[in-house]
Formats: C-alpha cells, sequence, structure tokens
C-alpha cells in the first residue's frame, strides 16, 4: 500500500483507559524504547506474547503497582511496532506513576489517535479499519457498533477494493487498446466494455446504497419540533424521549430556550429539539428562543410542526411564514396534536395546502395525541420513512460523510466518462476519468490522499487509541 505521512521513530506513551477511578488502568507504548522500558519498570525481560503478573517498580526498585504485562515484539503487534501494555489498577495517581515513569525512560506523550495512526502507516489496517476503530468507540446503539465491527474487520475496505479492481481492469482493457492502435480494436462495437462499464455502474449503485444507510447509522437525523404555544412540543418530546425530559405546563411560553434530546429508532440515532412557541412576543429572552428556534428549523434534517388538531385548518402553517420556494417545506411534516379533543383515531395523510388558484404543496400530515401517547408510534414509522433507512440482515458498515461524499464524485466520473465514451467512440477520456474515479476511491481507504486529511482523521480519535 502506498500511503502519504512518515512515522516517527520515537517510543510514545498514553493511558489508554478513560480518566477516573475504576477497575483496571492500562499504560500502552509503542516504538523501538518498549522493550527497554519494560525491562526497567519489570525488573526482567519480558517474554513475547506472554501475559506476566509482575511488579511494576519505580527508578529505586519501590512498587508502583502490581499487575499484567504484556510485550509484543514488531510487526506482530497492533502498531506493527514493539508494544507495551501494563495492565495495573484503575487509580488516577497509580496510573501517572507509570506514566512518568516511561516518560523519563524516554518516550513521550501519544498525540490522539497516534496508536492507530501508526498502524495505518505500517500497513496493519487500512484508514477504513482506523476510522471504524473511533466509530466503534462512539456508537450510540447496538446496530452502530454492529456496523462498526464490520467495518473495522475489512468489509467495507474489501466492498471498495472489488470495485477498484473492476476499474484497473477496465482501464487496461481501454488502456491497451489506444497503446496498440494497430490492433484496430473498435471499443464503441465492443460488447465486453459496455457490459463491464455497466457491471460497474451496478456495483456503485449497491456500494453506495449501503454507505448510506451505514451514514445514517453513524449520524442519524436532526429532527425539530416547532410550533405556537401550547401545540404540545413539549409533551411530544417526552413521548419520544419516554420520559420527562421537557416541562409541560398549560402556561404559554414555558418553553424559551432549546431542549435537546438522544433517542434511538432501530439503531438509528435521532437528535429531538423542542423549541420556544413561535408567535409574536415582546419578552427579550423569548424574542431569543424563537430566533434559536427558526434557526435550528433552517438546519434540521426533519421538521415536525405541532398544530392543535382543533384550531382553524387555514391557521396551521401561520407559525412557518416561509417563501413557498423555501427548502423548509421538503423537510416539513404537519402534525396534528390532541385528536383526543375531537375523537379521531390516529392516522396519517397526504394534504394540499394553499389557496385555490395557486401552486399547491402537499405535505405529510400525521393525526395523535401526545398526551395519550396515541399515534407515537405512527409518528417514529414515518420518521425512520423519512431517512430512508433500511435495517439489513445480512449486516452492514458505518460509513462517514467523506466516504459518500468521494463515492458520489467517482461515481460521476465514471458516469461522464460513460457518456463521452458514448457520444465520441474514443477511449482517451474514458480512460482518463475511470483514473480519477479509481483516485476517489483510494482516498477512502487511504492508498492515496494527503497529510491534512490524516491529521483531522487521527486528531479525532481519543488518546490511547
Amino acid at each position: 500500500m502506498s500511503v502519504i505521512g512518515s512515522i516517527d521513530r520515537d517510543t510514545i506513551v498514553a493511558i489508554a483507559t478513560p480518566p477516573g477511578r475504576g477497575g483496571i488502568g492500562i499504560l500502552r507504548c509503542s516504538g523501538p524504547l518498549s522493550l527497554s522500558i519494560a525491562e526497567a519498570i519489570l525488573g526482567k525481560r519480558p517474554t513475547a506474547r506472554h501475559a506476566h503478573l509482575a511488579d511494576f517498580l519505580d527508578e529505586q526498585g519501590r512498587l508502583i503497582d502490581q499487575g499484567i504485562a504484556l510485550y509484543f515484539p514488531a510487526p506482530h503487534s497492533f502498531t506493527g511496532e514493539e508494544v507495551l501494555e501494563l495492565q495495573g489498577h484503575g487509580g488516577p495517581v497509580v496510573l501517572d506513576l507509570l506514566l512518568q515513569r516511561a516518560l523519563r525512560l524516554g518516550a513521550r506523550l501519544a498525540r490522539p489517535g497516534e496508536f492507530s495512526e501508526r498502524a495505518f502507516l505500517n500497513d496493519k489496517i487500512d484508514l477504513l479499519q482506523a476510522e471504524a476503530i473511533a466509530d466503534l468507540i462512539d456508537s450510540s446503539s447496538v446496530a452502530a457498533a454492529r456496523s462498526a465491527l464490520q467495518s473495522l474487520q475489512g468489509e467495507f475496505s474489501r466492498q471498495i477494493n472489488q470495485l477498484v479492481e473492476r476499474l484497473i481492469r477496465l482501464r487496461v482493457y481501454i488502456e491497451a487498446s489506444i497503446d496498440f492502435p494497430d490492433e484496430e480494436l473498435d471499443l464503441l462495437a465492443d460488447p465486453q466494455i459496455g457490459q463491464q462499464l455497466l457491471d460497474v455502474s451496478n456495483h456503485f449503485r449497491a456500494i453506495l446504497s449501503k454507505a448510506k444507510d451505514g451514514q445514517r447509522l453513524r449520524d442519524g437525523m436532526s429532527v425539530v419540533i416547532i410550533g405556537r404555544p401550547n401545540a404540545g412540543k413539549s409533551s411530544l418530546l417526552n413521548q419520544l424521549a419516554e420520559h420527562d425530559r421537557a416541562i409541560v405546563t398549560d402556561i404559554p411560553g414555558t418553553t424559551r430556550d432549546l431542549l435537546h434530546e438522544e433517542i434511538t429508532l432501530q439503531g438509528v440515532p435521532l437528535h429531538l429539539t423542542d423549541t420556544a412557541g413561535l408567535r409574536q412576543a415582546s419578552d427579550p429572552i423569548e424574542q431569543e428562543g424563537i430566533r434559536r428556534a427558526r434557526q435550528q428549523a433552517d438546519q434540521a434534517d426533519c421538521v415536525l410542526l405541532l398544530v392543535d388538531a382543533t384550531a382553524d385548518r387555514s391557521h396551521w402553517l401561520e407559525p412557518i411564514d416561509a417563501d413557498r420556494n423555501d427548502p423548509l417545506w421538503q423537510r416539513l411534516t404537519l402534525v396534528r396534536n390532541k385528536i383526543d379533543l375531537l375523537d379521531e383515531v390516529p392516522k396519517m395523510t397526504q394534504e394540499a395546502f394553499f389557496a385555490e388558484g395557486e401552486r399547491s404543496l402537499t405535505l405529510p400530515v400525521i393525526a395523535l395525541s401526545a398526551k395519550m401517547a396515541a399515534g407515537i408510534d405512527l409518528l417514529k414509522q414515518h420518521l425512520l420513512e423519512r431517512i430512508q433507512f433500511r435495517p439489513s440482515e445480512e449486516g452492514g458498515f458505518l460509513a462517514r460523510r467523506r466516504h459518500l461524499d468521494a463515492l458520489l464524485r467517482a461515481q460521476a466520473l465514471l458516469e461522464q466518462g460513460q457518456r463521452a465514451f458514448a457520444a465520441t467512440g474514443q477511449g482517451e477520456l474514458l480512460a482518463e476519468d475511470l483514473r480519477e474515479a479509481q483516485q476517489q476511491l483510494d482516498e477512502i481507504t487511504g492508498r492515496f490522499g494527503s497529510e491534512a486529511l490524516l491529521s483531522r482523521i487521527f486528531s479525532s480519535f481519543c488518546i490511547g487509541k
């Protein structure tokens, strides 16, 4: 693998367990001094890949702690370097004493993500697998954790590499015809080219579909609840969160600031926001809450406009106060709350709005009662449909925004090359677009990239990983 960046040859050390007190604390070293650090702290040379119950000693031979010592020689370790792990008691004082001891023996503090970065630079893992480590740690649901583990085991990388191999085979065939024109190959008439292009296009679509699901599983969807005061926004938030997160009263304007709550639906994280009631207000605090509500709505993936089902239909959309061409309408679901007062049953419909003679807008409308918890499951199903998430029994993989962007750029290059080839019958432009498409895919796995990209990715990791 050809990678960007160079490996520092010094030895790094970090506490690999979270701050605070715990049953176990781990100190991790990686680099050429790991073995000498082990000999100094343990008072003996450790056996490779063997768990030692050992005393951890300071410079004067005094006991710091007692625990398990593990030594992995290069290249048979996670980083591909000499690695030492000391597993002792999880007290911050004890761990700091061990850390200071390693630093005095020649190690330096590791940067965030530097252990994983070294594993990547030493070809132990690719960039997708490195990112999967951080995603596994940050998983907010069982489904996300399983998908992150799939990526860590190389499932996403395998599919990207298969697609790259398809592009390479196609490039070889096309470029051979360009380099050896005496063979008089008619590329346009060659059914092999068309079939291979079709196969690659289908492969792109399949991977993109899975990657989109993986990105939704990782990042979830932001849902903002807006509406007039006392429409039942806080009650709805509490029902979705399944606990009393927001204060509910009959006093208009109770909610003045944004309230955030995290839930999961079929493993997909939803970032819920309850907002101040939208109305004309003179109180400067309430005015600021209304401004923030509108700002959140503009940034949300999905906006739930809550209205009182007993109110006149002609006033339902008044809180929006947006141009009819505003993209907000595409993200809006109208929720008719308090249907228990009308003896209605929960249901979902599609309704047209705006005055006769004007271009109508069809919006999804859900009738429910937040107070009685009627129709909440219907709303949850609608939110899953909004995010277009399809749970896979085969097991998927997590994906990041950068992966999707690279896949979409590569797909666009492929389609561009196909159009040029169909119009001209010449292979040169197609070959160049295929080369650039491959470059975009290589950026996903880290075969091609920049130091700035790598720095940004690994700096988001926790220290000790």
